[in-house]
């Protein structure tokens, strides 16, 4: 559709949405099942803080998480773009019991260790590389392209509400009941995906599939990096994720600077997905604004600054004011490169653009904790994330003069 006229159309209808039953047994399953796996972010970040009290510790869960993230990512897509993606997210949900049971066993046994966690970390890390590139291929193929932007829209807000609820919860449990009744939770929220997957429809299979060989994984990296929206838009993602990262060093922030423990620390973690959710509910407000491409990027711009600003506050309440619109910002910029993605794709390459992204999208992050481990500790917590902020507005300046097509997109009807 060239430019894609979609971001025209009408929103779709809610109702249409309401009475779509595999849409709505694939958000319930999955928004629970997110409850616990933000649940156990948390529990991780907050035992592995407490047996090191290092920030690099915090940092090299990054390393496990990208390492695994990107090593698998290069099968992961060409998987769900050849194989059932309802079966291989089944097959994941069942290895991710497993393992959040292994981590409640080590921890009640007392033989956990922080390379145990890595370790589990790492494992889960390419777990979810196998079950993004799936689900997400199989959104577009359940809903109509009329509705798809309302619906990316919906699952982004119910996910931001599972990162709000799951690290509140959280930070109450591990206070008092432990980070090992954290893990059997996320264990058992697995089973909403599994029962949503047994009750919804066969999924429709791709015109074309692909073969399992090299070849087949080059085009679907070539496809990415010849579509220029689709690769600026993946730049942004990483670059802006990577320097503005602070997520990882929350405990930090909780203990030594804002001095609000662990249930204070739940709320950090959850303050963005407050600000994603307020904005998701506004985004439809914004449909009418036809410079989507400037969107974008005053988004995340608004993110890096919103970062800079909590990074030198230290009032508690002013700091979750601030990380509550950092969260807000990412929201938008997220949606809208979502629904272009998606909808730029044909169905048999979205496994594999989905995994290339994946490497975006989860390594500037995952990255970002590295760099944000490691600048923490040798140049101070704070100044380290507001460094970050700044970064995150220059680099998102550069990538928009050198990809002018990105900040261009839908400025005409």
């Amino acid at each position: 559709m060239g430019q894609s006229s979609f971001f025209f159309m009408k929103q779709g209808s809610l109702k249409s949405l309401i009475r779509n039953r595999d849409f709505v047994l694939m958000q319930f399953g999955f928004s629970t099942s997110r409850i616990g796996s933000f649940m156990q972010i948390v529990a991780v970040n907050w035992q592995l803080y407490q047996m090191t009290k290092s920030p690099v510790s915090l940092g090299i869960l990054g390393i496990a998480t990208f390492t695994a993230i990107f090593i698998c990512s290069f099968i992961s897509g060409l998987v769900a773009d050849i194989f059932d993606r309802k079966k291989i997210i089944f097959l994941v949900q069942i290895f991710s019991i497993i393992s959040a049971s292994l981590l409640a066993y080590l921890t009640i046994s007392g033989h956990i260790t922080p390379l145990l966690i890595y370790l589990l970390v790492g494992f889960d890390a390419g777990l979810y590389s196998f079950e993004s590139p799936a689900r997400q291929a199989m959104m577009p193929t359940i809903i109509s392209r009329k509705d798809y932007p309302l619906a990316v829209n919906i699952g982004s807000i119910l996910m931001q509400l599972t990162n709000f609820v799951g690290p509140a919860l959280s930070g109450f449990i591990i206070a008092f009941y432990g980070v090992k009744t954290v893990y059997l939770i996320n264990a058992a929220s697995f089973l909403a995906v599994i029962i949503a997957l047994i009750y919804m429809s066969p999924l429709i299979k791709p015109v074309q599939i692909p073969k399992f060989n090299l070849w087949e994984i080059k085009n679907g990296v070539k496809f990415v990096f010849k579509t220029p929206l689709i690769r600026s838009s993946m730049l942004l993602d990483f670059f802006a994720t990577f320097f503005g990262s602070a997520m990882t060093l929350m405990p930090i922030f909780a203990v030594e600077i804002l001095k609000v423990g662990p249930t204070g620390m739940g709320f950090l973690y959850a303050a963005p997905s407050i600000g994603a959710v307020i904005a998701g509910l506004i985004f439809p407000l914004l449909s009418h604004f036809k410079e989507k491409g400037k969107m974008i990027v005053m988004a995340v711009i608004f993110y890096g600054l919103a970062t800079l600003l909590f990074a030198i506050s230290k009032i508690y309440w002013l700091s979750l004011i601030f990380i509550a619109l950092a969260g807000a910002g990412d929201m938008i910029s997220a949606v809208l490169r979502n629904i272009i993605r998606q909808l730029n794709t044909p169905n048999h390459l979205r496994g594999r653009m989905t995994a290339v992204n994946m490497v975006f999208y989860s390594g500037g992050p995952q990255l970002g904790e590295i760099e944000a481990g490691f600048a923490a500790k040798y140049l101070g917590t704070s100044f380290s994330v507001a460094l970050g902020g700044l970064f995150t507005i220059i680099v998102t300046l550069i990538v928009v003069k050198k990809n002018p097509q990105l900040i261009r997109y839908l400025d005409v009807d």
